[in-house]
This record gives structure tokens, sequence and C-alpha cells, in this order.
């Protein structure tokens, strides 16, 4: 595994988190759409009460995976901050901070740091060769 390919777990482990945020969203979306047809008292409420049940209960499954999810992005987040950290130059430090653990972009990085964007394309190379996994 490349010294990228290792720093870049975070943002893929974030981008899957928030992928079932997105979801869980919708799922209580759903659950109140099958609530308000509870209230409404329909013909046959056994068929909405087991779809409210499963909805829950789907809501219930993911919010586990995102919290172990979380847990995990945590834990691979302050494996990441010491591999940073055993990096000699600030500069190549503050750099890999701002892609690997707050997933900024290049341009934001440039703007932060005060650098043409070209520029931290080049120091990001020397920052991933100084990098010791």
């Amino acid at each position: 595994m490349t010294a990228k390919e290792y720093l870049s777990q975070a943002f893929y482990i974030d981008s899957g988190i928030n992928s079932k945020l997105e979801q869980l969203t919708g799922l209580h979306e759903l659950a109140v759409k099958a609530t308000s047809r509870l209230s409404r008292t329909p013909v046959s409420g056994s068929k909405d009460a087991h779809q409210l049940e499963e909805v829950i209960c789907k809501i219930l499954d993911l919010e586990s995976e995102i919290g172990k999810e979380m847990k995990r992005l945590l834990e691979l987040k302050q494996e990441i901050m010491r591999v940073i950290e055993s990096v000699s130059n600030a500069d190549y430090r503050i750099l890999l901070e701002f892609r690997y653990l707050c997933f900024y972009s290049w341009e934001k990085i440039a703007v932060e740091m005060g650098y043409d964007r070209r520029y931290i394309l080049k120091m990001h190379n020397r920052a991933l060769n100084s990098v010791k996994i």
C-alpha cells in the first residue's frame, strides 16, 4: 500500500458514512409518512403497522452501522495523525492534515497555505515521499 492509498482510507470511510446518513434521512422521511398514514385510520391497519415496524428496524440497523463506521473512522484518523506527526517538515504536515484529515480540495489548501495550487501539488508529492507507514 502506498502512502497516498494509506492516507486516503479515511476519505472513503467518511464518504461511506455520508452516504449512509443520506439513506437514514430517507428512512426517517419514510417513517414519518408511514406514521401519518396510521393516524388516518386505514381500513386495514396491520399492513401500515408492519411497514412502519420494518422502517424502524432498518433505521436502527443503519444507525448501528453508522456508529461502527464512525468509530472506525475516528480510530483510523488517530492512526493517520500519528503517521503525519512523524513527518519532520511542518509545511508537509499541515498539507497532509488538510488533505487527508480535513478532506480539503487542492484549491482550499492553496488558499489556506498561501501558495499556488501547482506548488501545493509538487509539495504534496514531496510530503508523500516523506511519509513512513
